[in-house]
């Protein structure tokens, strides 16, 4: 049987990521000790376990069909390959930082200061968008030590909760990319690859619908009942369903994640009451 071969990271940022959705998307895999490749269980995939370096060019190359990598580091690679879904985890921040010590009021101040980066493309055309001449350091790893060992005046580097930049000494001071994990694929698959990714991108939304929703059920009393409609649309509209109680009746909906608590207070002053929270699995529409 054909199989679709996937690239993930064998560790690293998204490495446990990459596998939970796997399995939210109900696809079984035996996952071993140093193990460089497996195959789904109930899935026509074919799991390759990379370092994150080398997953633009598998893809390019046609080795992997499919991978899940960085947004990061797929811009910068500049291979030959598409980006068919966003994901939603691995989030953070390609970023400039420099000492706190440094007076900083605007971008112009970069000017001819030396970088160090792991991210040269991108940071090169971040600022030759701005007419910024700057001198650009690439190394690897490590990149928050440049300016206390002499080797740069900033940094550029990948930021999620500022911590590593806290404790040396650096501060934030511009953003060249957001950046979370993507699936990408390669440029030429053919119908039978591409069926199959179909396949996995169904289950893939399905699964990021589900986190972004609550399921949430209340209870109201009849004169009630319109306003509570009215605020609460849900996917398409609330269910209504009649209780024991014939002057109350219980609704039934799906509410966004970012919008929940607010939601749930105004229902609260609507008159909602006994309302239920659920997570909710998958969401197919």
């Amino acid at each position: 049987m054909n199989k679709l071969k996937i690239a993930i990271q064998k560790s690293g940022r998204l490495y446990e990521d990459s596998i939970k959705l796997l399995k939210d998307c109900s696809i079984e895999i035996n996952i071993g000790i140093d193990k460089l490749k497996t195959t789904a269980l109930n899935f026509p995939l074919e799991i390759l376990f990379l370092r994150d370096d080398d997953i633009p060019q598998y893809l390019e190359d046609g080795v992997a069909d499919i991978g899940i990598v960085g947004k990061n580091l797929l811009l910068e690679k500049r291979k030959r390959i598409k980006i068919k879904e966003t994901l939603g985890f691995g989030k953070c921040r390609l970023s400039i930082a420099v000492p706190k010590s440094l007076s900083y009021n605007k971008i112009q101040d970069l000017d001819g200061k030396r970088i160090a980066t792991s991210y040269p493309f991108l940071v090169r055309e971040f600022f030759e968008k701005r007419y910024i001449n700057a001198e650009i350091h690439e190394i690897s790893g490590a990149v928050e030590i440049a300016p206390g060992i002499g080797l740069a005046d900033c940094i550029c580097d990948l930021v999620s909760s500022g911590s590593t930049l806290f404790m040396n000494g650096l501060k934030e001071v511009e953003t060249v990319l957001q950046s979370e994990a993507v699936l990408a694929s390669h440029l030429h698959l053919d119908s039978t690859q591409h069926i199959i990714m179909e396949k996995f991108l169904f289950r893939i939304r399905a699964v990021k619908k589900a986190k972004n929703n609550k399921y949430i059920l209340l209870n109201v009393s009849n004169e009630k009942l319109e306003k509570i409609i009215s605020y609460l649309p849900g996917i398409k509209s609330p269910v209504i369903l009649p209780l024991a109680n014939s002057e109350c009746s219980s609704v039934h909906s799906v509410v966004n994640e970012n919008d929940f608590w607010g939601i749930i207070e105004n229902l609260k002053a609507l008159g909602a009451q006994d309302i239920l929270v659920l997570p909710i699995e998958k969401i197919i529409l």
